[in-house]
C-alpha cells in the first residue's frame, strides 16, 4: 500500500509541471514512512482520502528534513548525499520550501479540523528545529529543555498523523494523539541510542555525530548526570569537536559505565506502554507491532 503513497507523492509534485523539481524530488530521500504507515493502520488501508492524507504528511516530513540537513550542514542522509551536498543550499531550501506548499495546497481539500490539526504540528515543528539550533549553541543539561524540543521537532508530527488519521476514520483522536505523540518521543529517543551504539556503516552517518553537531541528547543527559566533576570538564572538551578514535571510546565507555543507554532504553519503553495504554480498547490494527518495532530496530 506504501507503492500507491510514493505514486500519489510523486503525481503531486508532477502536477506542477516543473522538470527540474520533478528531478530534484526523485532525489530526496524515503525515509521510513512511519507517519503514512501510521495513517494507513489507523484510517484503514483502501480509503483514497487516507492514502492522499499519507502523501501529504510524507511530502511534509520531506520537507523538514532537507531543511534540517540545511541547518545540520549534514552531507549524508541514509548513507547517501544529502540534496544540500549534491547541489548547494539554496537547492535544497527551495525543495523544501516546494513540498511544504504543495503539501499544505493539497491540504485544503480535508476538514478544518484535520488541516488545522496538521498545519499546526508543522508550526510546531519548526518551533522545534529553532530550539534545537539553540540548545547547540551550549551544552544542555535540561531534561526538561530536551524533552520539549523533541517534542516538538519530531512528536508534534506523528502526534499529529495519528490523530487526523482517527478524524478521517471517525476514531477518538484524543486517545490516538496521545500514542501518536508517545510514539514520536520514543522513535527520537531510540533514534539518539542508535546514534552511540551503531556504526556508520549502519546508520548511514558517522556514529556520535549528534555531539559534534551540538546535540546534547538524552544518552549524553544521563551519562552527564553521573560523571564526576573532573569527567564533566573532560566531556565538554569534546563537545561540537571532530572525535578521535580515543575520544569516541572514552564515550561510549562512558555510556555503558554510568548505564546512560539502559536508562533510555526504559524511557522509551515506558513512552511505548503508554502509548499502547492510551489504544487498550481500541481494534489492534497493527500499533502494536509499529511500537515494538520502532523501540527494537537497529537503524
Amino acid at each position: 500500500m506504501l507503492q500507491i503513497v510514493e505514486k500519489l507523492m510523486r503525481e503531486h509534485i508532477e502536477s506542477l509541471g516543473d522538470l527540474k523539481t520533478s528531478e530534484l524530488f526523485q532525489k530526496v530521500p524515503k525515509g521510513k514512512r512511519l507517519r503514512a504507515k501510521l495513517i494507513l493502520k489507523i484510517a484503514g488501508l483502501e480509503n483514497p482520502q487516507t492514502q492522499n492524507l499519507a502523501s501529504i504528511i510524507e511530502l511534509i516530513h520531506a520537507a523538514s528534513l532537507l531543511h534540517d540537513d540545511v541547518i545540520d550542514d549534514a552531507t549524508l542522509r541514509r548513507g547517501k548525499p544529502s540534496l544540500n551536498a549534491e547541489f548547494d543550499n539554496k537547492t535544497a531550501i527551495m525543495m523544501g520550501d516546494i513540498l511544504y506548499s504543495k503539501g499544505f495546497s493539497e491540504l485544503t481539500s480535508f476538514s478544518k479540523d484535520i488541516s488545522f490539526c496538521i498545519s499546526n504540528a508543522v508550526a510546531l515543528l519548526s518551533v522545534g528545529e529553532l530550539l534545537d539550533v539553540e540548545l547547540s549553541k551550549a551544552f544542555n543539561p535540561s531534561f526538561e529543555k530536551y524533552f520539549d524540543m523533541i517534542y516538538k521537532k519530531t512528536a508534534s508530527l506523528i502526534e499529529a498523523s495519528a490523530s487526523s488519521a482517527a478524524m478521517l476514520a471517525g476514531k477518538q483522536s484524543e486517545k490516538y494523539a496521545l500514542y501518536g505523540k508517545n510514539l514520536g518521543l520514543a522513535f527520537q529517543i531510540i533514534d539518539d541510542i542508535l546514534d552511540v551504539t551503531q556504526t556508520e556503516e549502519v546508520l548511514g552517518k558517522p556514529s556520535l555525530n549528534d555531539f559534534k553537531e551540538g546535540k546534547a541528547t538524552l544518552p549524553y543527559l544521563y551519562m552527564y548526570e553521573k560523571l564526576n566533576p573532573q569527567d564533566k570538564s573532560y566531556l565538554m572538551t569534546l563537545y561540537k569537536k571532530e572525535l578521535s578514535a580515543q575520544e569516541s571510546v572514552w564515550i561510549k565507555a562512558k555510556m555503558a559505565e554510568t548505564g546512560a543507554i539502559e536508562r533510555c532504553m526504559k524511557d522509551a519503553r515506558e513512552l511505548g506502554n503508554e502509548a499502547l495504554l492510551a489504544i487498550k480498547y481500541e481494534e489492534d490494527v497493527g500499533l502494536v507491532k509499529i511500537i515494538t518495532e520502532m523501540i527494537e530496530r537497529n537503524f
